[in-house]
């Protein structure tokens, strides 16, 4: 049985208003405070507590959280103290709605909801780990929900710094590693990728993973079945084989077959999204510590990664963010890769303006599929040696930053040599066209293919909102009675087109349904506000941004 919740302290500028919550360290009130006037939510430690040595875990969580606070999907930490009877507390965002684990056992969450809860948490706990914290404790009741249904990670009390976890005070067995029961108990960010996997599970399942309907889910049968039993496949007909192949290597037994990192996790849910023709999430990464120059940060176009830039001179060498590319000048010659552009016709049209279009310059080992996805290649012409007639790729001309009067001196100096070097480029395109006469004539006889050049089409990126989607226009309702009817138009009908909608409640989306028609009638509205969300979708599979219109 839960105890009563201590008395809430007189916190000067603060009104206190309810009780929100229990546990076993503190309990969270609801205040409203004075200036500026808004609504927070108050976690005030228990005050047989505080000489345990609870209170220096309690002001750690207040300063992990206030430093990563700033991401989306975290918890907004507002200030922090000592009320007067010697209690500390933690004044944070408010968030109103029911928490993921009060949501998912009333009733599972969409496929759709679910991968973008999973992408947005994923992308707060990536930022943890840049800043060097596990959190260690990730589980659906720590996923709050904002006004503005948001996810909302909390509850960094047991956090710790990014090395070997060795203790295991505080874990939530139904969404715990096996890793945390061995002895002693060890953990990492592949960790916290677990936890990730178990809690879109439970999200999507209404259960934790190991736990079984009308059996005995004691502590110990818990941890025996997480540390040998598999995952239950999902029951449900809307989730996909993918999907669950993702959960089983986020949840693998050994840390080494998981996922790497949590944004390589996000990865994956996105492509799962794609598969499903779904609006694309963004990954969302706050990381002002800056990455060692031989690191590989994959800046994909869906993964916002916002730091600190001091931009130099030179800016084509800051490191890469979501508005920094390191493209230099001149561009490096582009390396071998598979011919033919790549582009996903799931994408949305956010997504698509988002794609960054680059010369392919990766192998196979510097660009692993999870963070292939969102690359296009154009197509490469192939000349047989033709390297020698380009300059090193990443040299720059010695006068590159001379004043103009002196680069206008250089060019007159250059300006005789221009028919010799024409000379020698027709020369050049004589013998190459000879050469690649005679190698076809001859059905090739060279084991080994010429290094590529990269062509003008590549060098120049090509314009990605070409590709997209445009969104419904004029879209509005009536109501009549208790039917109400959305029509919308299209701004540019193409064959195969086809209307995605849902209606939307304070819960966010309902079932997505399809249409070939530009208007939709249902029956038996409730009264009060109803909302659709409407999407383009073409032939191909590409689908615009939503688009929402309501009717009283």
């Amino acid at each position: 049985m839960s105890r009563p919740p201590s008395p809430p302290p007189d916190l000067p500028g603060f009104t206190y208003v309810s009780v929100l919550g229990t546990g076993g360290f503190a309990d969270v009130f609801l205040y409203e405070q004075q200036m500026p006037k808004r609504r927070v939510a108050v976690k005030v430690l228990l005050a047989d507590r505080i000489s345990s040595g609870a209170a220096q875990e309690f002001a750690d969580e207040a300063n992990v959280m206030a430093m990563l606070s700033t991401h989306p999907a975290i918890v907004t930490i507002y200030q922090s103290g000592v009320a007067g009877d010697g209690r500390p507390y933690i004044v944070m965002e408010n968030c109103p709605r029911p928490n993921l684990q009060t949501r998912a056992r009333k009733e599972p969450l969409s496929v759709a909801e679910a991968l973008r809860v999973g992408i947005q948490v994923a992308g707060a706990v990536e930022t943890a780990h840049r800043a060097g914290v596990l959190h260690r404790d990730i589980k659906p009741a720590n996923i709050l929900v904002t006004e503005y249904n948001r996810p909302a990670l909390t509850d960094f009390g047991i956090a710790s710094r990014t090395g070997a976890v060795t203790e295991a005070s505080g874990m939530s067995i139904p969404w715990s590693p096996p890793e945390f029961f061995a002895d002693p108990p060890l953990g990492g960010a592949r960790s916290d990728v677990f936890a990730l996997g178990a809690t879109l599970y439970t999200l999507l399942a209404g259960r934790s993973p190991f736990e079984r309907p009308g059996e005995r889910n004691t502590s110990a049968d818990l941890i025996e079945r997480i540390e040998r039993t598999p995952l239950p496949p999902l029951v449900r007909g809307d989730s996909p084989a993918s999907l669950q192949q993702v959960l089983e290597r986020a949840m693998a037994k050994s840390p080494d077959v998981r996922y790497p990192s949590a944004v390589a996790f996000a990865r994956a849910l996105q492509k799962v999204q794609i598969e499903l023709a779904h609006s694309v999430t963004p990954i969302d990464i706050v990381d002002d510590h800056p990455l060692p120059e031989d690191s590989e940060d994959d800046d994909d176009g869906l993964t916002r990664v916002r730091n600190v830039v001091n931009i130099e001179p030179d800016a084509g060498h800051t490191r890469p963010s979501a508005t920094t590319r390191p493209f230099g000048s001149p561009q490096p010659a582009a390396a071998p890769a598979e011919p033919g552009p790549r582009f996903d016709p799931g994408l949305s049209a956010s997504a698509a303006a988002d794609t960054v279009l680059r010369p392919g310059g990766e192998s196979a080992a510097s660009a692993p599929i999870d963070e292939d996805r969102t690359v296009v290649r154009g197509p490469r012409t192939v000349s047989p040696d033709a390297s020698a007639l380009q300059p090193a790729p990443s040299s720059v001309p010695p006068d590159a930053h001379l004043p103009a009067a002196e680069n206008a001196a250089t060019e007159e100096k250059r300006k005789p040599r221009v028919g010799m070097w024409i000379g020698i480029a027709a020369a050049a395109v004589v013998l190459v066209g000879g050469t690649v006469l005679g190698v076809s004539m001859l059905g090739g006889g060279q084991d080994e293919e010429p290094d590529p050049v990269a062509t003008q089409d590549e060098v120049i990126p090509k314009d990605p909102v070409s590709h997209a989607v445009p969104s419904v226009g004029e879209l509005a309702g009536e109501r009549n009675g208790t039917a109400i009817t959305f029509s919308w138009k299209n701004p540019s009908p193409e064959d195969g087109d086809l209307y995605l909608w849902n209606t939307v409640d304070l819960a966010g989306g309902g079932a997505t349904e399809t249409t070939e028609e530009t208007r939709v009638t249902f029956e038996g509205a409730a009264s009060g506000q109803v909302c659709v969300d409407v999407m383009l979708r073409r032939g191909d599979g590409r689908a615009s941004e939503p688009v929402r219109a309501c009717v009283e």
